[in-house]
This record gives structure tokens, C-alpha cells and sequence, in this order.
């Protein structure tokens, strides 16, 4: 186990660029193109909220402690680059994903109780056989190669709070931020920190009242609407983070530490950018939509 970041297997092997990750998905589509026309699934984003959605009922449930669902999502992920959706049950996949996450996150659920729950949440699905989940499980870790071990940025903002005197209201809303980074594809991305980094940035730049709509994730329900004058404080903001312009009061004192700590200035605006862009697309995320398009792919190719 790594307890250092930039020598863990997170680094060495689960960090691509946007552009090794798009060739992945691509060449795990042209595998199967006849069953990737066949059964459409919803844009890549819109999945992700989905699959969240079902991750955190299922977690609420069964009183799981966060980090072991985020664990659980980029699990989730790091499968789907290795292996293509439509030849899978993905509410199998999610449910050992979380299993197996419980595990490693020392916070461990039997799993006969796991198979029950994910049996009662999707009956369609789901049979709750143990035997089926023990032999995910073991698929997933050989797709892994048994790197299982997740660095996460709590613990960045857990440390930077005291340090850059972040208010109780803005840590929260960085908190929540970080949770819905898990919607996205910045885990596979970027460094832990530099996630912590732009959700503290977030935090501050769109306060409590301002940024209803940050933390959906932790709720399973939509950001809130008339973001309006909370899109443009972050616009002006990045750009005054990209450019070193001056901005204001304390946004400025934040661009300057960040500026003096050397951090990659152009990933905190790319990952900026990639967490308003969620909450762009959340308006036209369908959970009905989602969970009937699954259903005809799990069961016209009898995944079940």
C-alpha cells in the first residue's frame, strides 16, 4: 500500500489524459459497433448520475460512509476502461464495485446482506445469488490487477481547511464538491489534490447561497436552477485564476496561493470547467430515461 500519492499505483497506472481515455472508450466501442448501435445508452455524463443515484440509495441503505462509495465509483470507472458496458449487468457490476470498496475502505458488509439489498433495489436484475457477486468480484479485481488501493482529495481539503481559514459553510460546500467530481471523469484525470484544489476554489467563489446546486451527488437530485449569477462569478473567477488579473477580496487571496504554491494552474481551470459543465448537464438528466434504456440492454442480451 502507498500512503504517498505520487508513488502509488493511482498514479502509475489509473491516470490517463483526456485523449488515451477517449481512445480506450473508443476502441472498447469498435469491439462490438453492431451492439453499440443496437442498445444506445445515455451520454457518458448522464450515466454517471445515474449510476450515482443508485450507488448512494444503495449506500444509505446500508449506512455506508462516503469515501467507500467514492472508492466504489472509481472502481466503477476503472472497470468500464478495461471492459465494455453492454457486455455487462452494470447493477451487478455497481453492486460488488460497492462490496468490494467496503472491503478495501475497512468498513466490510456480508456479502449475503449486500446480495439481499441489491435484490430488493433492482429485482429486474438482480437475482441475489452470493455466487454471481463472488464472481464479479473476482472479475473486476483481474481487470484492476489488484490495484485496488484509491487516494482521495478529503483528505487535501481536511488539511488545507485550517491553513487557508476556510469558513465551515465553505469547506461543506468543498466537501460536496469533491463528491460530485466522482460524476465526472476527473478522478482518472487529475492528482487528488489538484480535485480538492478546485473544489475549495468552487467553495469560494460560489458561496453557500450562491451555489445551491453544488453537492447534488451527496442527494441523488438534480443541482438547483438560476445559476445564472453563480456561472458568471465562476467565469470571471477562472478567468482571473488563468490569467493572474487581479480579482477580488478573498477570490484574490486564493488565486495568489494557489499561484505561489505552485500548483498546475491550467488543470485547476480544466477541472473547474468540467464540474460546471456537469451541473450544466444535470438539467437534462432523465432517471427514467436512463434506467429503461439499461433495462433493454441487460435483458434483450439476457445479462440477467
Amino acid at each position: 500500500m502507498a500512503a504517498n500519492w505520487w508513488v502509488s499505483t493511482q498514479r502509475k497506472h489509473w491516470l490517463f489524459t483526456k485523449e488515451k481515455l477517449a481512445d480506450i472508450r473508443a476502441s472498447l466501442d469498435a469491439v462490438d459497433a453492431k451492439s453499440v448501435a443496437q442498445f444506445p445508452l445515455p451520454e457518458k455524463r448522464l450515466l454517471n448520475i445515474y449510476f450515482n443515484t443508485q450507488m448512494i440509495r444503495l449506500g444509505k441503505r446500508m449506512s455506508i460512509r462516503q469515501q467507500a462509495l467514492a472508492t466504489a465509483q472509481i472502481y466503477l470507472k476503472r472497470f468500464y476502461t478495461k471492459v465494455p458496458i453492454r457486455d455487462t449487468n452494470p447493477y451487478l457490476v455497481l453492486a460488488t464495485c460497492v462490496y468490494l470498496a467496503c472491503k478495501i475502505e475497512e468498513c466490510p458488509q456480508h456479502i449475503r446482506v449486500l446480495a439481499g439489498e441489491a435484490r430488493t433495489f433492482w429485482p429486474e436484475y438482480i437475482t441475489g445469488e452470493i455466487s454471481k457477486l463472488a464472481e464479479c468480484e473476482f472479475h473486476i479485481i483481474s481487470e484492476m490487477n489488484s490495484y485496488l488501493i484509491v487516494h482521495h482529495p478529503y483528505r487535501t481539503l481536511q488539511e488545507l481547511t485550517p491553513m487557508l481559514g476556510l469558513t465551515s459553510d465553505e469547506s461543506s460546500t468543498a466537501w460536496c464538491v469533491i463528491n460530485d467530481s466522482y460524476l465526472t471523469d476527473l478522478p482518472l484525470l487529475h492528482a487528488p489534490h489538484v480535485i480538492a484544489l478546485t473544489a475549495i476554489f468552487l467553495a469560494v467563489v460560489l458561496k453557500p447561497t450562491q451555489g445551491q446546486g453544488l453537492g447534488a451527488s451527496a442527494a441523488g437530485t438534480p443541482p438547483g436552477q438560476g445559476g445564472g449569477q453563480a456561472s458568471a462569478n465562476v467565469a470571471a473567477a477562472t478567468q482571473a485564476l488563468g490569467s493572474g488579473v487581479p480579482g477580488n477580496g478573498r477570490i484574490n487571496k486564493l488565486t495568489e496561493w494557489y499561484a505561489e504554491s505552485g500548483v498546475d494552474i491550467e488543470a485547476l481551470v480544466d477541472c473547474t470547467q468540467e464540474i460546471i459543465s456537469l451541473y450544466e448537464v444535470w438539467d437534462g438528466f432523465s432517471e427514467k430515461a436512463c434506467k429503461e434504456q439499461l433495462g433493454r440492454m441487460i435483458k434483450q442480451r439476457g445479462l440477467c
